[in-house]
């Protein structure tokens, strides 16, 4: 049967000083390749000459005991200028150790030479060249990773689950926190954010750390210069060295949801000065037309006669209930405290008018010093837009018999509180829910936080805590008829 010889071109170099052994191998090398390209050394100056100079080599067998060098000297100083080329030991010499510290060493393959066939060292010279391209591979693979991770234009961090800490950053998230690579791997992920929020972090982390699905999530971070800053994270699972690690990708929206902020205020301030324009032609138009009516009604009253007079009186009637009802719609509309009345006496009205049945234990706290704040106008509306809004839902669905309503002072922060307690009803259940969406869009405006805690059969707690910022507040100077918001007698 006809040997099938390998026709690709491999550049070997024998180091081998035995000349009968080196013949050997020679011929057990033409035997499977069809035309090795062999270079022989007889000792290791000759090899360390063909090493170091342009010569390139597929492959180095090497023998462990040359004239002027041998044993793991040899070892170490053939692979230290072999550099990458896999180096294949041929000995005479079976000791165990002495090849697994080889091996350790970066030895490709150790083969005795009493166990040398052309077969063996064949499958031998193939295994360490296939290996050598497997880790060439890698090797490019995790380079191409780490430029990908160091050039990527969003910060990337890689944490320990076990200790929290940072192992890698990307220049992005240097640039974006402002600390050093140094600085980064000496902290944890709890360097960043706010005390409660950790708690938070850290119960969510201890819940997750069996899920290898990716966490998308909002945040809010801390940069060395204390800035806080709106961020989106991208959490998942990445093994490196045979450990589970997390990696976080960190989009910085801060810009982004400023802009959407401005937006979302120009469209709520449109959205006031259009009711602040229906409201002022309710209340300067039709409700003077129907009282110009009303009193042209008393002036034919003496020409309408005893049948006719019931008929007469009930129309009067409906036109007084009319303009009443069109007087409520437009405070609704444009509330009436921003020159002579107060936002307590704004919320005073808007409970009352919520309670005209008297079905409900009404109770308002308002902390005497929230009206020397000097509050700016919008929040003061905003304040009054959530209240109505949240009156309503529990108009509507709550079933209660007591409503609270509680606005106070909390750490530098304007906390307000609307409790009932009614039906109650499953958050989970209402996460689209328009109306809690408006109020925590409203709440978000002014740096806020907007909270509701509720189940089925406990009621409903709506908590929103606002910044005392300095935008939220007026300066002393600021005079209250700059508002757009017209009073309502």
């Amino acid at each position: 049967m006809k040997i099938i010889k390998d026709k690709n071109d491999y550049r070997i170099l024998i180091i081998e000083d035995n000349t009968g052994d080196l013949v050997l191998i020679e011929d057990y090398l033409t035997e499977q390749i069809e035309i090795p390209r062999i270079q022989t050394a007889k000792n290791f100056q000759e090899a360390h000459n063909f090493l170091s100079s342009n010569s390139h080599f597929d492959i180095v067998l090497l023998d462990l005991t040359l004239p002027d060098l041998s044993g793991m000297d040899l070892i170490s100083r053939i692979l230290e200028i072999s550099r990458d080329i896999p180096v294949i030991v041929l000995t005479g010499f079976s000791d165990m150790e002495f090849s697994i510290q080889s091996i350790s060493l970066g030895v490709s393959d150790y083969i005795l030479k009493n166990d040398l066939n052309a077969s063996s060292l064949y499958k031998s010279i193939l295994y360490c060249l296939e290996r050598k391209k497997r880790v060439h591979e890698l090797k490019e693979s995790e380079k191409r990773y780490s430029e990908l991770f160091r050039l990527n234009p969003q910060p990337i961090w890689i944490f320990d689950l076990e200790t929290f800490k940072f192992v890698q950053v990307n220049h992005a998230a240097v640039q974006l926190y402002g600390y050093s690579v140094e600085e980064f791997l000496n902290m944890t992920v709890f360097d960043f954010k706010s005390e409660k929020d950790n708690k938070r972090l850290r119960r969510s982390l201890i819940e997750n750390a069996e899920n290898n699905q990716t966490v998308q999530r909002k945040s809010k971070h801390f940069t060395k210069s204390g800035e806080l800053l709106d961020v989106e994270i991208q959490a998942t699972f990445i093994v490196i060295n045979d450990k589970k690690y997390r990696m976080v990708i960190i989009s910085d929206v801060t810009e982004k949801n400023r802009v959407e902020q401005q937006i979302t205020k120009a469209i709520i301030k449109t959205q006031e000065n259009e009711r602040y324009e229906i409201g002022a032609e309710l209340h300067d138009n039709i409700c003077q037309i129907l009282a110009s009516t009303h009193i042209s009604l008393g002036v034919l009253s003496k020409s309408v006669n005893d049948c006719g007079m019931e008929l007469f009186e009930q129309c009067r009637g409906y036109i007084s209930l009319a303009t009443h009802e069109i007087r409520n719609l437009s405070h609704r509309l444009a509330p009436a405290f921003f020159n002579d009345s107060t936002l307590e006496e704004a919320f005073e009205i808007l409970l009352k008018n919520c309670n005209v049945e008297n079905k409900y234990i009404v109770s308002l706290f308002f902390h005497p010093a929230i009206d020397k704040l000097n509050i700016n106008r919008d929040l003061q509306l905003n304040l009054y837009r959530i209240l109505q809004e949240q009156l309503r839902n529990i108009l509507k669905y709550a079933d209660c018999k007591t409503i609270d309503v509680d606005l106070i002072l909390n750490n530098d922060k304007i906390k307000m509180r609307i409790a009932d307690d009614g039906i109650g009803f499953d958050l989970n259940a209402i996460k689209g829910g328009i109306g809690l969406s408006n109020m925590r869009r409203r709440t978000e405006l002014f740096g806020g936080e907007f909270t509701v805690f509720s189940s089925p059969g406990n009621g409903c707690e709506l908590v929103i805590m606002i910044p005392l910022k300095p935008e939220n507040l007026n300066s002393k100077t600021e005079e209250a008829s700059s508002s757009p918001w017209f009073i309502y007698k």
